[in-house]
């Protein structure tokens, strides 16, 4: 995303989004270094990160404005909301972005945005236990 940003010379503002029980990207964010933290977010495994890729906390540090953290429940609340609302399935990693939107939905009322859905990688019980 960053990339196709800067390749457009667009001005856009892109969000990092983590788990808050997977905070490790955004305290590295934070204080421009890798920092290594424990994962124990139920659902969103793809976030599950206890040590960041110093690489990756360099792109991140250059071209996210700032890190919105998102709870279990917060996700949960976005992959049921997609289902319903959409019919698309998302595992947890995935309905990250939208959480983070809805978490944000008065700061944002007014203003355009994206939210990148990525990932359907969820097996049935989980996905049966969060749209119950």
């Amino acid at each position: 995303m960053a990339a196709a940003r800067n390749a457009l010379r667009r001005a856009t503002e892109i969000v990092g989004v983590v788990a808050e029980q997977a905070p490790a990207y955004a305290l590295s964010f934070a204080q421009r270094r890798v920092v290594e933290t424990d994962a124990t977010t139920a659902i969103a495994d793809g976030l599950a990160v206890r040590r960041p890729n110093a690489d990756a906390v360099a792109v991140i540090v250059q071209n996210v404005a700032r890190m919105v953290k998102v709870s279990d429940p917060e996700i949960m609340g976005a992959m049921c909301a997609l289902y319903e609302d959409t019919h698309n399935l998302a595992e947890g990693a995935g309905a990250a972005a939208l959480a983070a939107a809805m978490k944000e939905r008065e700061n944002l009322r007014g203003k355009r945005i994206g939210a990148v859905l990525t990932g359907g990688n969820v097996d049935r019980a989980t996905y049966a236990a969060v749209l119950s």
